[in-house]
């Protein structure tokens, strides 16, 4: 889609909070396509080809290496580095639009303070909220939490969420006028790489036998993903149905997980040693991911409780099925038997029911036809040709009372650390 003459220039900061690289470069992509000129404000993480180099963005790399290990001085001083390149740029930077694609760590300063500094400097501030409520999905849900969230869900000029029922949540639980919230669909991840790699090269490279019915775990391993709910089925299948399962497990556990982890590390390592487990337990990078939804037959998302999930759309971009926990809005993004299967969630019982209909159904008996079907709906129902629209129908909207200065022709990229 070319950009109109009413878009074009369109100028937006990013602000990333340095991380999400895939639905960073899917949206700065599309705005960049539709005449956009975007200063992005990222990190290490998000320092890669992709953003360097292109006509209309410039990079903005305020945070740099996240070592763990550094000292709490260091980490202080990092920390403090950040906000005050934050704070100066907003102060003479030119976009009238920010764009929040997701906070930093300090919830008074992130959801209050700057809130208040960028609407004082007539930023019109853009929200998109992948998590309503992330801490309670977590289970750890404060008054203060909430509070914070409540005042920056009120300051900020427009939402976007990805399901009617996160729009009702911000209706019903913090008071956001329906008009100031917009429903666009999940982008589907492509800064993945797709090569000509086959599910059987995929199979055999990560020593799964050939025959077996493998079922895939993927994503950062934390307990509201309900890893342990997807082992226990799969460990029920294993002893009582006789049938040829495999399991894979990808994904870096979170260092708050670390106990969570070890013990379900312990409860497999049997199956882990004679290889009906093959356990990645490490961060997946963008290069390597192919590999694993090639080789797997069905991803489970065995979560607990989450809004919308960028991994089954992942799953859907290589033509994978999904069986997913009937939690948020999972349910909505699966055609039951056509591009998967629900189960209810934390249910072990009816998740290896759920996972044994699957490996029954036509679904699975025509895999390799039906992939190319589950990859033209994912296309069609998540392109970021809708997502890039919508968004740029309500910058164009809040700006219309802006300052002609504005809009600005596409300009040279730039890269600075600032």
């Amino acid at each position: 889609m070319k950009p109109s003459g009413a878009n074009r220039g369109i100028r937006v900061a990013l602000l990333t909070g340095g991380s999400d690289r895939p639905y960073v470069f899917g949206l700065s992509n599309e705005l960049l396509s539709k005449g956009t000129v975007i200063d992005l404000i990222g990190s290490d993480e998000l320092d890669a080809p992709q953003v360097r180099g292109k006509a209309g963005l410039n990079f903005f790399k305020f945070r740099g290496d996240q070592d763990p290990k550094a000292s709490f001085s260091s980490k202080v001083r990092r920390i403090c580095a950040y906000y005050a390149k934050l704070i100066g740029y907003a102060a003479i930077s030119r976009p009238k639009i920010f764009h929040i694609l997701w906070n930093n760590r300090f919830d008074f300063l992130d959801r209050v303070l700057l809130m208040l500094y960028y609407k004082a400097l007539g930023k019109r501030v853009v929200m998109t909220t992948h998590n309503v409520n992330e801490r309670r999905r977590d289970g750890s849900d404060t008054r203060w939490n909430r509070f914070t969230l409540r005042i920056q869900y009120r300051l900020a000029d427009q939402i976007f969420v990805h399901t009617e029922q996160m729009k009702a949540e911000l209706i019903n639980q913090f008071g956001v006028q329906p008009a100031r919230v917009t429903v666009i669909p999940f982008g589907i991840n492509n800064a993945v790489p797709h090569t000509s790699l086959t599910e059987r090269e995929a199979k055999k490279r990560l020593g799964i036998k050939e025959g077996e019915k493998t079922i895939l775990f993927f994503g950062r391993i934390t307990p509201y993903k309900g890893l342990e709910h997807l082992v226990a089925a799969f460990q029920q299948l294993t002893r009582c149905c006789g049938e040829n399962y495999g399991l894979v497990i990808a994904g870096k556990p979170v260092e708050a997980s670390e106990e969570y982890f070890r013990a379900i590390r312990e409860g497999i390592r049997e199956q882990v040693e004679s290889g009906k487990i093959v356990l990645s337990a490490y961060h997946i990078p963008d290069e390597a991911t192919e590999l694993y939804f090639k080789a797997a037959d069905v991803l489970v998302l065995p979560y607990r409780g989450i809004y919308q999930s960028g991994v089954l759309f992942l799953a859907y971009s290589f033509g994978l099925p999904v069986i997913a926990a009937d939690v948020g809005s999972l349910k909505d993004a699966i055609v039951e038997g056509q591009t998967g299967f629900v189960f209810k969630p934390g249910d072990c019982q009816d998740l290896a029911r759920a996972i044994t209909r699957y490996f029954d159904s036509d679904l699975y008996a025509d895999l390799n036809r039906r992939r190319r079907a589950i990859i033209q709906y994912a296309n069609q129902k998540h392109s970021w040709d809708v997502v890039g629209q919508e968004t740029m129908k309500v910058y164009a909207r809040l700006l219309q009372n802006s300052p002609p200065e504005i809009l600005l022709d596409r300009e040279a990229p730039t890269t600075s650390s600032m």
